[in-house]
C-alpha cells in the first residue's frame, strides 16, 4: 500500500512542558508560551496546533456529520487556492497519551487506571465543562486527591468514569497522568468561497490530532491572513511543506466545521477574491482522466494556476473520500516544490471551466502524485454540516 501525508503545513512538534518558557517557531509564525503541567508529568500544552500530519498513513477519519444548520452553498463559486493560517479551539479537551507519575508510594497512573483511553474527550470533570487545559489544571489543584467523576466522548459514545488524582513527588500537583491538547493551528488552503451565501471551504480533508489520529472536535475556529516565505521541495520519502506566517490578530472567516470532507466556515473578513470569477461546481459524472489545472499559493500571496493531470477515478464506493488520484505535470510547480506539498491541501482542481475538486494528500514514495476529493463532496457536507 502507497502511504500519503495529508498535504497541509502542522506548525509544531509535541514535547513535554517543563517549567520555562519556549519560542516556538514554524517558518515566520511565533509564539511564546509559558510553560505548564496541567496534567501531569504529563502536561502537554500544544500551543500552536497541529493540522494533523507526520506521517499520517491513509487517514481520513468518518465523517462526524451533525444536523443541518441551513447553509446552502450556490453550484457556482470561486475557486480560490489561497494559503491561509488557521486555527481551531477544540470542544472539550482531547487525551492524546497516558504515561505514570512518580508519588511518594511510587508511580501511578490514574488516568489509565480509570478507564481513560487515548483519543477520548474529556468534556466534563465533576459535572463542570471543561474546554481548556487550565480549566482542567484548576478543578484538579481544586478537588486533590478526592475522587472525580470524568465524562468523555469516545467515538459516538459518551462514557463517564471516576478517578482519583496523585500528588506528584516532584512538584507537589495533583494530576491524572494524561497528556491533553485543547487546541490546532497551521497552514492551509481555501477551496472555494461561495460570494452568496459568504461560505467557504478549505482543505478537503479534516484537522486531525497527530497522536491519534482522531478528528478535533470543534468549538470555536476560524481563517487568517497568511504569506508563504519559502517551500520546503518534497522529495522521495520525505514530503514538502510550505513555510509561512499568519496574522493571528487579522480573522479572515469564521469556522462551523471540522469534517472528513473538509474545514466549513462563513467569510467575515476583507475580500480575497477581487479579480476571481465564479465558476460551475463539476457532478462526478461531468469529471474526466486526462489534463486540468490546480491554484495554489506556493510564495507570497500569488495564486497561480498549475498544470496536473488526473490519472485515475475511484468509484463512489470507495469511501476515504479518496475520489481521484492526479499527478503534477507543471515544469514551474516541480521546480520550486517538487509537486505537492504540506500547505498545499485545498489547492482547487479545474476541469474544463468547472470546479472538480480538491487537492488532499501527497505520496509519500511520489511527491509529484496525490490524491483529491470531488467539489460536489465538499460542497454537500458544507450544507449537511
Amino acid at each position: 500500500m502507497e502511504h500519503e501525508v495529508e498535504a497541509i503545513l502542522k506548525s509544531v512538534p509535541q514535547w513535554d512542558l517543563r517549567n520555562e518558557t519556549h519560542q516556538i517557531k514554524r517558518g515566520d509564525f511565533v509564539r511564546e508560551e509559558s510553560n505548564k503541567q496541567p496534567w501531569g508529568a504529563l502536561a502537554l500544552r500544544v500551543v500552536a496546533m497541529m493540522l494533523s500530519l507526520g506521517a499520517l498513513l491513509a487517514v481520513a477519519t468518518p465523517v462526524q456529520a451533525s444536523a443541518a444548520q441551513g447553509h446552502t452553498v450556490s453550484r457556482t463559486v470561486i475557486p480560490m487556492g489561497r494559503a491561509v493560517g488557521i486555527k481551531l479551539f477544540s470542544d472539550g479537551v482531547m487525551v492524546v497519551g497516558l504515561a505514570d507519575i512518580e508519588t511518594e508510594k511510587g508511580t501511578a497512573n490514574p488516568a489509565k487506571t480509570c478507564g481513560l483511553k487515548e483519543g477520548d474527550i474529556i468534556t466534563h470533570l465533576n459535572q463542570e465543562e471543561v474546554d481548556s487545559i487550565e480549566e482542567v489544571q484548576a478543578i484538579l489543584q481544586e478537588t486533590g486527591g478526592e475522587a472525580m467523576s470524568i465524562r468523555a466522548k469516545r467515538g459516538e459514545e459518551e462514557v463517564q468514569m471516576t478517578v482519583q488524582a496523585v500528588q506528584c513527588s516532584t512538584d507537589g500537583s495533583y494530576k491524572l497522568g494524561a497528556w491533553i491538547r485543547d487546541s490546532m493551528a497551521g497552514i492551509g488552503t481555501i477551496t472555494f468561497y461561495d460570494p452568496t451565501s459568504g461560505v467557504f471551504g478549505a482543505l478537503g480533508h479534516g484537522i486531525s490530532d497527530m497522536d491519534t489520529a482522531k478528528l478535533m472536535p470543534l468549538q470555536s475556529g476560524s481563517i487568517m491572513f497568511a504569506e508563504v516565505s519559502d517551500v520546503q521541495k518534497g522529495a522521495v520519502g520525505a514530503p514538502g511543506q510550505l513555510r509561512g506566517a499568519f496574522q493571528v490578530e487579522q480573522d479572515l472567516g469564521e469556522l462551523y466545521a471540522n469534517t472528513s470532507s473538509g474545514i466549513f466556515g462563513t467569510w467575515t473578513g476583507v475580500e480575497l477574491e477581487t479579480g476571481m470569477e465564479p465558476i460551475p461546481v463539476a457532478q462526478r459524472s461531468e469529471v474526466r482522466t486526462g489534463k486540468a489545472t490546480i491554484r495554489s499559493n506556493v510564495a507570497g500571496t500569488e495564486i497561480k494556476e498549475y498544470e496536473v493531470e488526473i490519472v485515475r477515478l475511484y468509484p463512489e464506493s470507495s469511501g476515504e473520500h479518496r475520489d481521484l488520484m492526479l499527478k503534477v505535470t507543471d515544469e514551474a510547480l516541480l521546480k520550486e516544490t517538487g509537486g505537492i506539498v504540506q500547505g498545499m491541501s485545498g489547492s482547487p482542481i479545474i476541469q474544463n471551466g468547472k470546479l472538480v475538486g480538491a487537492v488532499t494528500h501527497v505520496l509519500v514514495n511520489d511527491p509529484t502524485q496525490g490524491y483529491g476529493i470531488l467539489a460536489e463532496n465538499m460542497l454537500k457536507t458544507a450544507e449537511e454540516s
